[in-house]
């Protein structure tokens, strides 16, 4: 931890300048794009870009002496110790992230089309980010050993529970809104994956699209739980890792290792993947209308919401919207015992993917090396 110009409060000061915001905010953005993905830790990246640390103390630096500032407007004494110019610049980049890959490029629709290159991305980053932090550890006793052990062991059990149904109901909104900020900020524990196991990752997904595509009172409304849960667990959450970085800094950094790695067993790009359909809406259109003729000539059913034709009835023909969820996940090799008849994966796709990732993280790990020589 940072010592050296530390304010009164034991934070290290805010070295952010304008000429670094625009790289944060960049940062920023592919700590969101990596949120957006099941499986994949916003705190992954925020270590693998090396602004952890920085990030845990931004997010400590909106204390009760703040609030209580900034209540009095008092702004002066309000931003007087908050890093805003670093948050400001993480946090633009996670909202553009998920404004862009919820609508623009929807990584939830890639994740069912290309899911072997998707996955095989962020596959990689994370095999590189576990040889660089292993590499940086200058501690490796026993009490590590035993620390990155016991942290593969939680991340691995967390990764491979099964979603249940869960209620919409705005308090457990709230409550999966602190669990999956927490997972977030911890490298290896996917927030993603969690909103997954708790079932609301779609719906999460589908209100953020709403507010800027379709009913934004809707989408806000049901977003603000969620939203609230978020301000609370990140508040409480960094407070708790920044004190264990403190004391316990290289048992600390073994545990989420072993989360980090953990975690690759649902990452694998290569999954037999199990999900569940729900039909949406359903409608009546005309047999002459062209979506039906569409639908009877090149259906494709591989997306997470698509229309499926029903039964003809009086008038015309149903056609039902289809969401489809994940429920389960199991990895295989491509061409083992463990593949199963239909298999018929992107391997060159997952390969390239994974390649790209390590090549990644391995120019990102010697540029900041060339930056502290």
């Amino acid at each position: 931890m940072e010592i050296e110009g530390q304010q009164k409060t034991g934070l290290p000061q805010d070295k952010t300048t304008l000429k670094e915001a625009p790289l944060l905010t960049i940062k920023g953005f592919i700590m969101g794009s990596a949120d957006i993905v099941p499986g994949v830790s916003g705190g992954t990246m925020a270590l693998i870009l090396d602004i952890y640390e920085r990030l845990l103390n931004a997010i400590r630096s909106v204390d009760a002496k703040f609030l209580k500032s900034l209540v009095k407007f008092d702004l002066k004494s309000a931003f007087a110790e908050l890093h805003w110019l670093f948050l400001i610049a993480i946090f633009a980049g996670i909202s553009i992230a998920g404004v862009f890959f919820t609508t623009i490029v929807p990584l939830q629709v890639y994740m069912f089309t290309h899911p072997e290159i998707i996955y095989g991305l962020f596959f990689g980053l994370i095999v590189g980010s576990i040889y660089v932090l292993i590499k940086e550890q200058s501690k490796f006793r026993w009490i590590e050993v035993v620390s990155l052990f016991g942290g593969l062991g939680i991340g691995f059990w967390i990764v491979t529970l099964v979603p249940t149904d869960t209620p919409d109901h705005p308090l457990f909104v709230f409550l999966t809104g602190v669990i999956s900020i927490s997972a977030m900020i911890l490298p290896g524990i996917s927030g993603s994956y969690l909103l997954l196991i708790m079932r609301k990752y779609d719906y999460i997904l589908t209100n953020i699209s709403l507010i800027w595509t379709g009913d934004p009172v809707t989408g806000i409304i049901n977003i603000a739980p969620f939203s609230l849960g978020t301000l609370v667990g990140i508040a409480a959450f960094s407070r708790f890792l920044s004190w264990l970085l403190g004391r316990f800094h290289s048992q600390t950094i073994s545990v989420l290792i072993g989360f980090m790695i953990g975690s690759l067993f649902v990452i694998w790009p290569f999954q037999h993947r199990e999900y569940v359909e729900q039909v949406r809406e359903t409608e009546t259109v005309q047999l002459s209308d062209p979506i039906v003729a569409e639908l009877r000539s090149n259906a494709n059913e591989n997306l997470p919401e698509f229309n499926r034709l029903g039964d003809e009835v009086e008038g015309g023909m149903e056609l039902l919207t289809v969401k489809k969820k994940l429920i389960r996940s199991e990895p295989y090799i491509p061409g083992s015992i463990g593949s199963r008849e239909g298999d018929d994966p992107n391997v060159p796709g997952g390969v390239i993917g994974m390649v790209i990732g390590v090549v990644l993280v391995g120019g990102l790990d010697r540029l900041r090396e060339g930056k502290e020589s």
